[in-house]
């Protein structure tokens, strides 16, 4: 799994980029005012940074996969930062949001919240997340081999809660890519 983002970056670009991601970013842009800076972790094929880039938004993606990255940067026309995003320094930044869409899937239940906490450095006071996760107890292992780890509803709303965060919205939807996964979804602010 480790270099699955490496290796199979077009596969991921191809099956990913096309989706219309309205339905989950549209509760976090209803909040920003025109010109907002978004940072977008985990960034991936760059789908989210076009489209809010579309929008008026200004955006920075933030990708581990060099590969994946470069793809963003040409399919979005946007600075991507390179980095892992659990040892990078978040601090540098000021951003009015953060999302990460799937970009937490990959990281234990253990190592989650210090993980968030870390990437919540980039926040200004009052700043939002939007975050999803895929829905579940444990892990799954994908088809392609990649491990999934699950989360509960009950324990990431203890984990914002002990971050601060206060939860404006949340939901339960079905996969976009047909998969029957449940993925939730939480808008967060810092307080």
């Amino acid at each position: 799994m480790k270099d699955f983002y490496r290796e199979k970056h077009r596969e991921y670009f191809e099956r990913t980029f096309n989706i219309n991601p309205s339905t989950f970013l549209s509760p976090l842009t209803a909040k920003l005012p025109p010109g907002a800076f978004i940072l977008d972790v985990g960034c991936g094929s760059g789908r989210d940074l076009l489209w809010l880039k579309n929008r008026s938004f200004s955006v920075t993606g933030f990708e581990r996969s060099p590969e994946l990255a470069e793809l963003a940067r040409k399919s979005a026309g946007c600075e991507v930062l390179e980095g892992d995003f659990t040892a990078y320094d978040f601090s540098l930044i000021r951003a009015d949001a953060v999302i990460l869409i799937g970009a937490l899937v990959h990281i234990p239940q253990s190592d989650f919240a210090t993980a968030l906490r870390n990437i919540a450095k980039a926040l200004k006071i009052d700043g939002m997340m939007l975050i999803t996760v895929k829905e579940g107890s444990g892990t799954a292992t994908g088809a392609d081999g990649r491990i999934f780890y699950l989360f509960q509803n009950d324990d990431l709303e203890a984990i914002f809660a002990s971050l601060s965060f206060q939860l404006l919205e949340f939901s339960r939807d079905a996969s976009k890519t047909g998969t029957g996964e449940i993925w939730l979804q939480y808008l967060l602010q810092k307080e």
